[in-house]
């Protein structure tokens, strides 16, 4: 039976997190609004109208959200030839993909936000495909993303599993049915993680392909 690897990229690939945290936290300031930096990682993971739903309220005047978006989108570009892969993020893909193993990125980032992104991790021979946010109905934490990324995939939820840094990658993955493995290196805490629905929580990408034989993706 085949099975599909989906993957989160900011914060789970890539080191992005932060880089996104300073560009949105720089957009709002722009737009005259002010708020916490910790609110805004927290907040990470979302596409950009939850994103800016969450932290400023569903009930605000939402005439600035496109040019909050459009400032953090300039922002971040700026960022994109120095963004970097976590250390084992390509060796993990690739070491999949040799087991058979359909590798499948599902992600909030916009086109051109995750083709940069994809050249800091350089293994683009071991992806099968890309599921965007912008692609689907709702975002996560909606299943909509997991469930396009399956659908990609060509695979069920129970021969899956989903690799994320953020609560809302645990609850997308959850509500797709599934299996939500969580990592640290977004800057979220472990509690956070499995209070989210991972099943499984490790340092960074490297530890998960350090523990491939004996970890989550020995599914069934």
């Amino acid at each position: 039976m085949p099975r599909a690897a989906l993957f989160d990229v900011d914060g789970t690939l890539v080191d992005s997190n932060h880089l996104h945290v300073v560009t949105w936290w720089e957009a709002l300031r722009q737009a005259g609004r002010t708020v916490p930096m910790a609110d805004i990682h927290r907040a990470i993971g979302l596409g950009s109208a939850d994103l800016l739903a969450h932290l400023l309220g569903d009930d605000r005047d939402n005439g600035q959200d496109a040019a909050i978006d459009a400032a953090h989108t300039t922002l971040y570009a700026t960022y994109f030839d120095r963004l970097r892969a976590f250390d084992g993020a390509a060796d993990l893909l690739r070491t999949l993909a040799g087991d058979g193993w359909r590798n499948v990125l599902a992600t909030s980032a916009g086109e051109a936000e995750l083709a940069a992104m994809r050249r800091a991790i350089d293994a683009d021979d071991a992806l099968t495909a890309e599921a965007r946010g912008d692609e689907v109905d709702a975002g996560k934490p909606a299943p909509d993303p997991v469930e396009e990324a399956l659908r990609r995939a060509g695979v069920s939820a129970r021969d899956a599993v989903f690799v994320g840094d953020s609560v809302w990658d645990m609850e997308a993955a959850s509500k797709a049915g599934v299996r939500a493995v969580g990592v640290l290196s977004g800057g979220l805490s472990r509690p956070a993680l499995e209070a989210a629905g991972a099943d499984v929580v490790y340092k960074d990408v490297e530890e998960v392909l350090a523990d491939l034989d004996a970890g989550p993706f020995r599914i069934r």
